[in-house]
């Protein structure tokens, strides 16, 4: 992977880039402003990465590889002070007289410098998500990337390890009635992360020449690091807190957090009564789908009457139809290669063949939120993995992976590799690096992200993958119910207090889930707030667009323009994207 931005200089000359992205250009806009506002995201962003060094080092900046930051007092106070003064430096910037591009990244550094404020003045998650303190992540990273020789990262990681325990002694002084869910994530993330202390580290030093004695050192900062993580994971199994938070956010927090982590044109309840409605469409499709297929698999048996029993009678009979556990990654790894040809013969968007895709076991560290996830290379990291997380099921008792299995089957597996690979997150990911604009890049916004990933699910149908099988309609409707069902749920319990119960009759009844996959939700609900309803929000926003852009376009409409336009402008909220697409309207 390459290391450039190095200086302040070369920044700008990325960040000046913006004024010749798509749809930067525009009539009445201030040139020696636009050129000011670019010089001063490049000082933004030299300062951003010294106060988040973490953040720095996985999106493939390593000037501060070596630095831990302890999460004290004084921290928060330098993260509340560093949001103020770059929020009054972007008051000098009047927003009507910067270029297109540039609107967009001024409100995208806006919301992030706002959220830091809101995180620490209101949210204050320091105090009772103990699940917020875990170093193994970017200790990880600077193992396993090949980003700088060997010698040069493992003295970085040497270095990071002596604020280990100055860090896990700051947590515990900011823990306040933690909640019980939260912390038994911190538990098993911080304990499922020892490994990278204990061998891996090791294991890495044999293979260099980095004198004897500094690795002995090195070993033994190691094994003191490991004793304040497992002191930590102890101190949290021990803590009786006498009131701890409820995990449910609550309506007030739940609003804000949606506002500033998701950007959308709707508020949470507006997603909300959306996804309730979408709830009703889905389900009279999948119904339609049912009964025509009801003879071929059922033959002259009588079908039920009730709509809900008769869909879920027919998913369970197609459900049978998976892989074997052991089977379950490379069932995955074998599929990518079909899916590429499908969008070529199509020619639905260009897939850049250079971008290597990796699929791999999900890392303990990150265990016990989702089975499967992307992990993408940083736009300073441009030729770095992109790794395809797949969660093991080894150990699983029976009937639990054979549950598991029955959600991803023959057909959902396929759906799964299209939102998580191609064309989904994966493809996505790529174009987002390639984007002009290191700050939409660095800003990403989790909802056009997520959308994007569930709106080619359906591209790719409505675009005959699958053969039009109505088996494979029914299955990506089933799907996208748990899209949508994801909104209802996390707003349900997060705002109105759904109980577990309620909860798991959703998603098994009337979101057709089996019942590990439920559990799997309400435990992932439990431990997160709003991310859940950034597929649908996206998804909804992105079909939206696309119907006004066609509308727009006429006789002149191509979805591959489409495609590609949407994806040109980075990971940037919908909102602000359709501003651009739909410029003139």
């Amino acid at each position: 992977m390459k290391r450039f931005l190095l200086c302040a200089t070369a920044a700008a000359a990325l960040a000046a880039c913006n004024n010749n992205g798509a749809g930067s250009k525009t009539s009445g806009t201030d040139s020696t402003l636009n050129h000011a506002f670019s010089n001063y995201e490049a000082h933004f962003i030299d300062a951003l990465w010294k106060e988040n060094p973490d953040w720095a080092t996985n999106v493939g900046f390593h000037q501060y590889d070596s630095v831990l930051i302890v999460p004290d007092s004084a921290a928060r106070q330098s993260s509340l002070a560093f949001a103020q003064q770059h929020l009054d430096s972007l008051k000098s910037y009047d927003l009507k007289a910067l270029s297109d591009a540039n609107k967009i990244d001024y409100q995208l550094i806006q919301n992030y410098l706002e959220s830091v404020q809101w995180n620490i003045k209101e949210q204050k998650g320091s105090e009772w998500d103990p699940s917020s303190y875990n170093v193994s992540n970017t200790f990880a990273f600077i193992l396993n990337e090949n980003y700088a020789p060997l010698e040069t990262r493992l003295r970085a990681f040497g270095g990071r390890l002596q604020n280990i325990p100055a860090y896990y002694e700051a947590a515990k002084k900011q823990i306040k009635d933690p909640v019980p869910e939260l912390t038994s994530l911190a538990i098993d993330q911080n304990n499922g992360g020892l490994s990278v202390f204990e061998k891996d580290f090791a294991d890495s030093l044999k293979k260099t020449s980095i004198p004897a004695a500094e690795q002995t050192a090195m070993i033994n900062s190691a094994k003191t690091a490991t004793k304040a993580i497992r002191d930590y994971a102890d101190w949290l199994k021990a803590l009786k807190p006498e009131h701890p938070r409820s995990f449910r956010l609550g309506k007030a927090l739940y609003d804000q957090k949606f506002k500033y982590d998701i950007q959308s044109s709707f508020s949470a309840g507006q997603i909300y009564d959306s996804a309730v409605a979408r709830k009703a469409f889905v389900h009279g499709e999948m119904t339609k789908i049912s009964r025509q297929l009801w003879s071929k698999y059922f033959g002259t048996a009588p079908m039920p009457t009730d709509s809900l029993e008769l869909v879920g009678l027919m998913i369970d009979t197609l459900s049978v139809k998976h892989v074997k556990p052991e089977e379950f990654q490379s069932a995955i790894e074998k599929q990518l290669p079909s899916l590429i040809a499908f969008i070529k013969e199509k020619d639905l968007l260009y897939i850049d063949p250079s971008k290597p895709l990796v699929v791999r076991k999900e890392p303990a560290y990150m265990a016990g939120v989702a089975g499967a996830s992307i992990s993408a290379p940083g736009p300073y990291d441009k030729g770095g993995n992109t790794y395809y997380n797949v969660g093991s099921l080894e150990g699983w008792p029976k009937d639990k992976a054979e549950s598991y299995l029955r959600e991803y089957n023959h057909y959902i597996l396929q759906i799964l590799d299209i939102h998580e690979a191609i064309p989904g997150h994966y493809t996505q990911l790529v174009y987002a690096n390639r984007s002009p604009s290191l700050i939409k890049s660095l800003m990403s916004n989790g909802a056009m992200i997520e959308g994007w990933a569930v709106y080619t699910e359906q591209m790719m149908l409505e675009n005959g993958y699958g053969n039009d099988e109505p088996e494979m309609w029914l299955m990506w409707y089933k799907w996208n119910l748990r899209t949508v069902c994801n909104t209802i749920l996390d707003y349900s319990v997060h705002v109105k207090d759904m109980s577990k119960e309620d909860a798991i009759h959703l998603l098994t009844k009337e979101a057709f889930q089996q019942a590990a996959e439920a559990e799997g939700k309400w435990k992932r609900v439990s431990v997160t707030s709003v991310q859940l309803t950034s597929y649908f929000t996206g998804y909804k926003e992105i079909i939206d667009l696309r119907a006004a852009y066609k509308q727009q376009q006429g006789q002149n409409y191509n979805l591959k323009k489409f495609n590609e336009t949407f994806l040109s402008y980075g990971s940037a909220p919908v909102k602000y994207i359709r501003q651009l697409m739909l410029k003139g309207e």
